[in-house]
């Protein structure tokens, strides 16, 4: 549950496809991206390349359709979602947690945008570090 990456500086409402397509297409960015072998979970949205590895758009997605009665995954294609979900709800759960933990990136308005970016680079990293040594 910590950060790989942090491209701050867009508003709160922008496509997120859009401020990935933005740290992708500048080299100055510097995105680290992963190992051979290893992928990074993106939304059905994005197009699929070497390292991103979305859900398959066949098939039941979300991890709450699979609970019940004789709802368990029935195909390899629905089992990659329900852990693929599994997964992405890790991810909500890392942002949530920051933004618990860091009350001022809730109320971020009352600051210039490079303030902002500053503020949320820094919350990451905090929050990594909290991770890794408490």
């Amino acid at each position: 549950m910590r950060f790989t990456y942090v491209h701050s500086g867009w508003e709160g409402s922008a496509n997120d496809s859009r401020v990935m397509q933005d740290a992708l297409g500048h080299a100055e960015y510097e995105f680290p991206w992963p190992p051979r072998g290893s992928y990074y979970l993106v939304d059905s949205r994005y197009a699929i390349g070497s390292a991103f590895l979305p859900p398959h758009k066949s098939a039941r997605y979300h991890a709450q359709e699979f609970r019940g009665v004789n709802r368990q995954p029935t195909t390899p294609q629905e089992l990659f979602n329900y852990r693929h979900s599994s997964l992405r709800m890790v991810i909500e759960r890392c942002f949530g947690v920051l933004k618990a933990r860091f009350r001022i990136l809730t109320e971020m308005h009352s600051f210039s945008i490079s303030r902002q970016r500053l503020l949320v680079t820094a919350c990451c990293a905090l929050h990594n570090f909290i991770r890794m040594y408490n």
